[in-house]
C-alpha cells in the first residue's frame, strides 16, 4: 500500500516519477486565468487567520459544506473564523474522491509543512499552527506567490477598471508580473439588470462621450482595449452561455441595443444578434492587438433563485449546462477566420460531453504558420479534478497535438490555490508515463521531458508573452 500523498503521489510508474521530478516540478508558473485581487497583491496583504485566507471566497468548499449538511451560517454567514474552519475540517475526511481532499492537503503541506490529515479532531491544532505562521512576513500575499515559483499571473478585469494596482506593481518592479485580462462581460450582458447604467459609464470612454448606437459601444470598448494594452494586457476572457453567435449584422445588433437601453425585454434571437456582433468585433480587435481570446462556454449560473437573492452571484450555485453549440461556435470562428482576423484562441468547455467537439472544432482553424494557435483549454471548474483533467488530456492528444498545450490555470480567488498546478503536472506526467510504459511511445524520457516542460511553462510563455523559450 502506498503512503498517502508522498513524493510520488499520483505517479504510478518510474517513467512518470522521472518526468515529474526531473522536468515538471521545478518549472515556474504562469497562471494566465485567475480572479485574484491586484489591490491585495499591491498592498501585500497579511491575512490574520487561515479561515479568511482559505474559505472566504471558495465556492468549491462552500458547495461541499452544504452537501455535508452544514448551516449557511457556518459557510458564508456570521459564525466566527474558527467555527467555519472547524466545520470544514469535520467535513474533510468524508470528501474521498473529491479534488478538495487533495487540494486541501497539498496546500497544508506546501505552504504550512503540515502532513496530517485534516479532521475535526485536529482542527484546533492545525488552525493555531497556520495562524501562527501567517503572522510571519514570509506569509504575506507577495511571498505566498514567490513561494510557489509564480512568474506571472493574469487577473480578470472589467473594461472600466483603472488598473492602478497593475501599474504601480509594474513600476515597483515586483518579481511576479501581474497582468490584467480584458473581460467585457457586462458590456455584452444586455439582458442583465444594470446594463443601461453600465453603458452610461462606458460612454465616458467613447470618443463622443456618449453611446447612442452600436458603433459608439465599439469605439468605447476599443478605447479601453488600447488602455489595457498599454498596461500590459495581452489576453481577454468571455463567459458564454446559450446565446453565443448569430451572423454579424450591425443593424440587428443596434436594434437590440436600443431596445435594451429602454429596459424592454429581448428575445433570445435579439440577445444573440447583439452578443454575436459584439463578439465578432472584439475578436477582430484582439487579432489586431495580438491578444489571446479565451472563451469559457457552458455554465448554468445562479440556479437557486432563493439563494441568489440572499447571497448574490458566484456563491456556489452554478453548474454545467447541457446545450449544443457547435454550429454557433463554428460560425463565430469562421466569421473571424474569413477575413484572416481570428486571434489566438483558447476554448474551454464545462460539460465533458463537449471535449471531442471542442478539439475537432479548433483543428478547423489552426494554421497560418503559427504553432498551436487554437488551444483546448485546461479542464475547467467542475472538470478540474483527476478524471476531468485526464479526459481533457486524452481528448487533446487523440484529435490534436498535446505537445502544443499551454497548460493549467487556477481560475481561483485564493492565494493558496497554486498547488493545483502541481496536481495537474503530476497527472500530466502520470498520463505520459503510462503511455511510455505500455510501449505506445519510445522510452526517450529526455525528449518527453522537454514536452512536459513545454506544457508546464514554455508554451504559455511563448503563446501569451511572445517569449520563445521552447525547444527547437
Amino acid at each position: 500500500m502506498k503512503k498517502f500523498m508522498d513524493e510520488n503521489f499520483l505517479l504510478q510508474t518510474k517513467a512518470a516519477q522521472t518526468l515529474y521530478h526531473d522536468h515538471a516540478k521545478g518549472m515556474p508558473i504562469i497562471d494566465f486565468h485567475n480572479h485574484l485581487n491586484p489591490q491585495e497583491i499591491y498592498e501585500d496583504r497579511q491575512f490574520s487567520d487561515i479561515s479568511t485566507l482559505w474559505l472566504a471566497h471558495d465556492h468549491y468548499k462552500w458547495r461541499a459544506l452544504r452537501a455535508f449538511g452544514m448551516s449557511e451560517d457556518h459557510i458564508t454567514g456570521t459564525a466566527d473564523a474558527f467555527t467555519k474552519f472547524s466545520a470544514y475540517a469535520k467535513m474533510m475526511p468524508y470528501a474521498i474522491g473529491n479534488p478538495l481532499f487533495h487540494w486541501t492537503h497539498l496546500e497544508l503541506q506546501r505552504y504550512f509543512g503540515i502532513d496530517e490529515v485534516l479532521s475535526e479532531q485536529n482542527a484546533r491544532a492545525i488552525y493555531d499552527k497556520c495562524n501562527a505562521l501567517l503572522r510571519f512576513p514570509e506569509y504575506s500575499v507577495r511571498n505566498l506567490l514567490l513561494k510557489m515559483n509564480v512568474e506571472a499571473l493574469c487577473t480578470t478585469d472589467d473594461p472600466l477598471s483603472d488598473l492602478q494596482y497593475h501599474k504601480v506593481l509594474k513600476q515597483e518592479g515586483f518579481a511576479v508580473r501581474v497582468l490584467p485580462t480584458f473581460r467585457p462581460e457586462r458590456a455584452m450582458a444586455l439582458d442583465k439588470e444594470g446594463f443601461s447604467d453600465y453603458i452610461a459609464e462606458l460612454a465616458t470612454y467613447a470618443p463622443k462621450q456618449a453611446i447612442r448606437d452600436i458603433k459608439d459601444v465599439e469605439a468605447a470598448l476599443y478605447s479601453r482595449m488600447r488602455y489595457f494594452h498599454d498596461c500590459g494586457c495581452r489576453i481577454s476572457d468571455h463567459s458564454l452561455e446559450r446565446e453565443i453567435f448569430a451572423q454579424a449584422d450591425p443593424e440587428r445588433a443596434d436594434a437590440a441595443l436600443q431596445k435594451a437601453l429602454t429596459g424592454a425585454a429581448l428575445s433570445a434571437k435579439e440577445r444573440c444578434d447583439y452578443k454575436g456582433y459584439l463578439l465578432s468585433f472584439l475578436g477582430k480587435a484582439y487579432h489586431e492587438l495580438g491578444w489571446v481570446m479565451q472563451l469559457h462556454i457552458g455554465a448554468l449560473r445562479n440556479n437557486s433563485e432563493r439563494m441568489f437573492a440572499r447571497l448574490g452571484a458566484d456563491t456556489g450555485y452554478d453548474s454545467m449546462d447541457d446545450f449544443n453549440y457547435a454550429r454557433q461556435l463554428s460560425g463565430l470562428l469562421s466569421e473571424l477566420d474569413l477575413q484572416d482576423q481570428l486571434p489566438k484562441t483558447i476554448l474551454y468547455c464545462l460539460n465533458p460531453k463537449d471535449n471531442a467537439m471542442m478539439v475537432t472544432m479548433m483543428a478547423n482553424f489552426q494554421g497560418g504558420g503559427q504553432r498551436g494557435k487554437m488551444q483546448f483549454g485546461a479542464a475547467w471548474w467542475f472538470l478540474d479534478q483527476k478524471e476531468g483533467m485526464i479526459n481533457q488530456l486524452e481528448a487533446l492528444a487523440g484529435n490534436g497535438l498535446l505537445a502544443n498545450f499551454v497548460g493549467m490555470v487556477t481560475d481561483s480567488r485564493s492565494f493558496l490555490s497554486f498547488p493545483r498546478h502541481e496536481y495537474f503536472r503530476r497527472l500530466l506526467c502520470d498520463y505520459l508515463g503510462q503511455i511510455v510504459e505500455r510501449g505506445e511511445y519510445p522510452y526517450d524520457l529526455d525528449f518527453i521531458g522537454g514536452i512536459v516542460e513545454d506544457i508546464c511553462y514554455n508554451n504559455i510563455k511563448s503563446y501569451l508573452l511572445g517569449e520563445e523559450l521552447g525547444r527547437e
